[in-house]
């Protein structure tokens, strides 16, 4: 089978050299559908998951089109949370600089005007909704030359509650832009927004990386009693492996756990909203350098985190529906390769833990910890016309 090269599909020779020097040598399957039409200026819906390779999906288009001569920001991608502005950032500073463009991020939690000038002489910004619109609103920055558009995760963000910014940000650029909106579904409000703010797009989709049936992905339920489930994360942790996401419910929960963890020799470190934005930036350079193996976290903090050397998902915590399942354990298994997400259960949580387990095609790795699948729960309908549940 004929196999696609980033300059078949129109990347410059300059471009692909600096991918080579990353070890980049063949697109993935999203890149090889959106890069020729994003290269030709076309607007695009990409349904994709995180870790799919969709970043150089439009960072490519973007540094090839934008002009190092422009003085304001000339193209704009929005994402969900600091985390991802800063993947995004430096996923595209290494292509920006080959063409002499400038890149600058702004997110909560860091210094307004600092960001403010950065964003100033930048031609290419990446940013938070929240904090963009209070830039624009105090006139710190101008989108007026935007060009270029990009939603990343765009569901994560209307999930999040940004709508209302996203679309008051939307409404103040340019119309005759290229709009590219990447998202893990095009359906309810991502598509009302996609059909709003897009013209004649063209319209992609990939197969997830990560599902409920993907043989890449080792899934485990193991039952745990209150007193040795700590013990049981450490016996879990001190095998072979790269680097351990660590699930857990709450911000306090990460902290005492992190703690915990270190008594037992774990370097481990926690990762939530409720921490100063420098420290999560150092907590995830550690990280993502694997200074520190372990990491920590609460769903949001997670969100958009991605890494290829994440080898084991644990769920200290069980999530508390099927689509978080999802999410966490694809933090795993990302490219194509191998991965294993493992989930706590405590006896109260066996039924519970059991259904989402069976919804999700996990039933056998569910039985095979000698924990039985709860049956589905009942619905019926009271006189008054109201599902109740038991």
């Amino acid at each position: 089978m004929y196999e696609q090269s980033f300059r078949t599909l129109g990347v410059s020779v300059q471009l692909e050299q600096a991918l080579a020097e990353r070890g980049i040598e063949r697109p993935f399957p999203i890149q090889e559908l959106v890069l020729p039409d994003a290269l030709a200026g076309r607007d695009v819906l990409a349904k994709s998951p995180t870790g799919s390779g969709k970043t150089l999906a439009f960072a490519l288009p973007i540094v090839a089109r934008v002009s190092r001569d422009r003085t304001q920001p000339a193209a704009l991608v929005l994402v969900p949370t600091r985390e991802l502005a800063g993947q995004v950032t430096d996923e595209i500073v290494p292509l920006a600089r080959v063409n002499g463009l400038r890149v600058a991020a702004v997110f909560g939690g860091a210094p307004l005007r600092e960001q403010a000038k950065r964003a100033h002489a930048a031609q290419i910004l990446v940013a938070t909704p929240g904090r963009l619109q209070d830039l624009v609103e105090r006139k710190m920055v101008s989108l007026e030359q935007v060009a270029i558009l990009v939603l990343d995760e765009a569901d994560r963000m209307l999930d999040m509650g940004f709508k209302p910014q996203v679309e008051r940000l939307l409404k103040r650029l340019p119309r005759n832009r290229q709009t590219m909106l990447f998202s893990a579904t095009l359906n309810g409000a991502v598509g009302e927004l996609a059909d709003s703010y897009t013209r004649d797009p063209a319209r992609f989709e990939t197969a997830p990386i990560v599902d409920s049936s993907d043989d890449k992905v080792e899934h485990r339920f193991v039952s745990v009693t209150a007193d040795a489930k700590v013990e049981k994360l450490v016996e879990e942790l001190s095998g072979e492996r790269g680097l351990a996401l660590v699930f857990v419910r709450t911000k306090r929960g990460a902290d005492r756990l992190a703690v915990k963890l270190a008594r037992h020799d774990v370097d481990a470190l926690a990762l939530h909203g409720g921490m100063a934005q420098s420290a999560r930036q150092r907590t995830l350079r550690l990280f993502r350098s694997g200074e520190i193996s372990t990491l920590v976290a609460t769903d949001l903090a997670a969100r958009g985190l991605d890494l290829e050397a994440i080898t084991h998902v644990i769920n200290y915590d069980p999530p508390e529906d099927d689509k978080d399942y999802v999410h966490r354990v694809g933090r795993t298994g990302r490219a194509g390769r191998g991965g294993n997400g493992t989930t706590f259960v405590l006896p109260e949580q066996q039924a519970d833990v059991s259904r989402l387990a069976a919804r999700l095609g996990h039933r056998e790795q569910f039985e095979r910890e000698g924990m039985r699948v709860a049956a589905p729960r009942r619905v019926y309908t009271s006189r008054r016309g109201r599902g109740s549940r038991w």
